[in-house]
């Protein structure tokens, strides 16, 4: 156990000098161990969900960095039922801080509390998807979540034009209302929506806690307010986007709305290339997976590493969903 004691001590006399923040732009070292005894690192890595396309996928890269790398990483991975588990999932991770780990990769369903629970670790944080405010949080990796929607957003208006409306307005089915990524994702939405010329109705938004279920509940108070159709529904991620654009298939005012989720799940894939949803913004989730477990080994070797590693997003439309398909399937293999 000489190596974890060695590491700990270094470890903490690293972030005891740390003054800034998870989510500081540039490089810098880690305080380390040189894994002399060939023990694998044991890192503990935390979703959002286990109950969800897009974790699942992250767990992927994940489980794909520790295949490719056995001597140096063995993952323990856990995820609550669904993304407003917040007590059970931060219950797990303060129980988890006080257990044999080297490390701790945590996706926050609640950041602020989150931090607060890290507070008095002297192990190394990484955040990924969302992003963790407190010193102990070493680095993050994930998509620009605001850029990224605003990029679908401008991308949705120019569809909505092309599909002949005049007046432009979007209406966003959200997730859950105060969690920092959905909220990054609205700014994204609004700012895109507007700088290309349409209106985001903010009174309007509908809040539907990240699942189908209640998005198509929202969608049918959007088409018993809006009969005559909505140019734009832009949804917090691709599940409710696509329980939104089914609700409204029958419904011709809704032909030509244009439906843009976020993510980039196979299923949301399949049905934008099948013409049942119109785009998505996907995240490269299997390399955020891959890219958290990465950095988290940089950190306990002591390495340099990024304090923002960027994964990257793309607009998927029916021009590239088949391209996004095949990668699927090798990331699922």
């Amino acid at each position: 156990m000489m190596k974890k004691r060695l590491m700990a001590a270094l470890m903490a006399a690293t972030m005891a000098m740390s003054l800034a923040a998870c989510g500081g732009g540039d490089t810098a070292p880690a305080g380390g161990s040189d894994n002399a005894s060939n023990e694998p690192y044991k890192i503990r890595m935390t979703l959002k969900t286990n109950a969800a396309e897009f974790w699942n996928i992250i767990q992927a890269g994940a489980e794909a960095y520790e295949k490719e790398h056995p001597e140096e990483v063995k993952l323990s991975i856990y995820g609550p039922p669904g993304e407003t588990y917040y007590e059970e999932q931060l219950n797990s991770i303060q129980t988890d801080l006080v257990a044999d780990y080297d490390g701790y990769l945590i996706a926050p369903l609640q950041s602020e509390a989150v931090a607060t629970a890290i507070a008095s670790t002297d192990k190394p944080v990484v955040a990924y998807d969302t992003n963790i405010d407190s010193d102990k949080c070493l680095a993050f990796v994930g998509t620009g979540n605001k850029e990224a929607a605003k990029e679908g957003a401008k991308a949705a208006v120019e569809a909505a034009k092309a599909n002949g409306w005049d007046e432009i307005k979007c209406i966003e089915i959200a997730g859950v209302q105060g969690d920092s990524t959905n909220t990054a994702r609205m700014d994204g939405y609004r700012e895109g929506i507007t700088e290309a010329g349409g209106e985001f109705l903010d009174k309007e938004t509908q809040y539907a806690n990240a699942t189908a279920d209640l998005a198509v509940t929202a969608m049918e108070g959007i088409m018993s307010k809006y009969p005559d159709g909505v140019a734009i529904i832009c949804s917090n991620n691709d599940d409710m986007a696509l329980a939104a654009a089914r609700t409204a298939k029958s419904n011709p005012n809704y032909a030509k709305t244009i439906f843009l989720g976020f993510d980039g799940q196979k299923s949301a894939c399949e049905a934008v290339a099948a013409g049942e949803l119109t785009m998505t913004a996907a995240q490269n989730n299997f390399d955020i997976g891959y890219k958290a477990v990465e950095t988290m080994v940089k950190i306990l070797k002591g390495e340099q590493y990024d304090k923002v590693v960027d994964t990257g997003t793309e607009i998927i439309t029916k021009d590239n969903a088949e391209e996004r398909l095949t990668k699927f399937s090798e990331w699922m293999k």
